[in-house]
């Protein structure tokens, strides 16, 4: 099945080949299938920086690794040239003539990193004239010479700073590291955009690479090739497909993009592909923790149908605690510490509510109605033993304990709307006012709304007790207090 072996290439395996824009559109031509799109949130405003019918201004973009910028000069080359083919080289560039009928050079440095001199070495005469000519063109307003130079944040100043210096490039190199620092696109009578992706929002491109995935031509291979097993009623990879396209299943995943939005942790593109094929295709029993429509049969046969739950997949949990950890979305996502957190009621249901009638109607409703991932016959057995049992004093409870993380995780992602006050969803993280700061208090910041005094009590409430160390009820005004010792220190504890 070409496709899932495609599919794969974007999640965590030792070599992804999601890693280079050029590699996946390789890869994606040996499997005869597209490779998986969609119109990068800055698209529009680079392509009108290069158009035909504007005079064309030299950009830099920057980031962080796997935000799109090798995409992005992959569109303006192909706007310019009609030529889809011939990008393949770190440096390229054309010839095109723009709206004031004059003709000019295009230069696109595709990844700075690549073009550049490893550390220690001495630059290629040619390529730092190129860069010097680059420097000199942002205060000619009547130069010929434009550029598009892509490159991550680090790479792009470290690159200048290894440049011979001189009064023009020292100048450029502090530009670039105020626009950066100060998170701005152009200074005044300088003919430079300076776009940094990294500020593009999470969330966004979670939605745009979501749809993307779903609606991928590829998946009709899997509906129409499918077999009595392989996408089959008891296929994790098609119920994983399916529980991706679940509006609350997804509702919920996009709040913890939001939540990282606005704790500054920027998801990558590459880093939201990687998640989601390992959300679809993960199973720690699988070669490489990714499974193959010829894993499938085996799986049904042994049982362990419910390791490759996507719940448990969107946390990595499929992977070795260092590979996991060593990814940075799964980082990000571990510091809800989904599954590891909950309350006596949610516990309630998940140990007892088979047996039990105060319990039932909500293990049934949430437990009941997916028999791969949720009350699945491993659970119950473990369920069965757990509660029977004695004191566990041999480690035999330990599987049900785990699976009990999993459940958790899952009821995140499944407990109705309606249920979310009453079961108190958000006591399932270690953020127990998220649920709070996305319905009552962004809604009305980004309105320019005043947000609700019982709120702002409590929040100044707190950070007064965290100033002055003592449980003080003041909620009117901030109390700026200083350590009692050391007080003469520059920072206090």
């Amino acid at each position: 099945m070409n496709w899932i072996s495609f599919l794969r290439q974007y999640g965590p395996i030792p070599r992804n080949n999601n890693m280079y824009d050029e590699t996946i559109h390789r890869a994606a031509k040996r499997a005869n299938l597209s490779p998986i799109t969609f119109e990068h949130p800055f698209e529009q405003r680079v392509l009108a920086l290069f158009s035909p019918q504007a005079r064309p201004i030299s950009t830099i973009l920057t980031g962080t690794a796997g935000d799109g910028k090798t995409h992005l000069c992959r569109r303006v080359w192909e706007t310019l040239t009609g030529d889809a083919q011939g990008f393949g080289d770190p440096y390229v560039h054309t010839s095109a003539t723009f709206a004031d009928g004059r003709s000019a050079t295009i230069h696109i440095i595709k990844d700075l990193s690549e073009w550049a001199p490893q550390s220690g070495q001495n630059w290629d005469p040619e390529k730092q004239a190129l860069l010097e000519l680059f420097c000199r063109s942002l205060f000619d307003a009547d130069t010929d010479q434009f550029f598009l130079i892509a490159g991550n944040d680090g790479q792009l100043i470290e690159s200048w700073r290894r440049l011979p210096n001189s009064e023009l490039v020292q100048w450029c190199r502090d530009l670039f590291e105020m626009l950066l620092v100060e998170n701005r696109s152009e200074s005044p009578g300088i003919n430079l955009r300076f776009l940094n992706l990294s500020t593009g929002r999470s969330a966004e491109l979670f939605d745009l690479a979501l749809d993307a995935l779903l609606s991928h031509e590829g998946w009709r291979q899997c509906v129409n090739g499918g077999d009595r097993e392989f996408f089959g009623p008891n296929c994790p990879i098609r119920h994983n497909y399916e529980l991706l396209q679940a509006s609350l299943v997804r509702k919920r995943l996009r709040f913890l993009f939001e939540l990282c939005d606005h704790n500054d942790l920027h998801i990558s593109i590459r880093q939201i592909w990687l998640l989601l094929a390992n959300a679809i295709l993960g199973h720690p029993d699988a070669k490489d923790s990714l499974m193959r429509p010829s894993d499938i049969p085996s799986l049904i046969e042994k049982g362990t149908i419910s390791k490759a739950s996507l719940y448990n997949n969107i946390f990595g949990s499929n992977l070795g605690e260092t590979r996991r950890l060593g990814l940075e979305v799964f980082e990000y996502f571990d510091r809800f510490r989904i599954g590891y957190e909950t309350n006596n009621h949610i516990d309630d249901i998940l140990i007892f509510g088979d047996a039990d009638e105060k319990y039932k109607k909500h293990f049934d409703l949430l437990m009941g109605t997916d028999p791969l991932y949720g009350a699945d016959p491993l659970f119950r057995a473990a369920q069965l033993q757990y509660v029977e049992g004695a004191e566990d004093d041999d480690g035999r409870y330990r599987p049900f304990l785990e699976q009990l993380t999993s459940k958790r995780r899952g009821l995140f992602f499944t407990i109705p709307e309606s249920l979310e006050q009453e079961l108190e969803l958000w006591d399932l993280t270690v953020f127990r006012f998220a649920g709070e700061y996305l319905n009552r208090v962004l809604p009305l910041l980004r309105t320019g709304r005043a947000v609700e005094q019982p709120i702002l009590a409590r929040l100044i409430r707190g950070l007064n007790r965290i100033f002055s160390g003592m449980l003080v009820t003041s909620d009117r005004e901030l109390l700026i207090a200083t350590s009692i010792s050391h007080s003469g220190a520059k920072v206090s504890r």
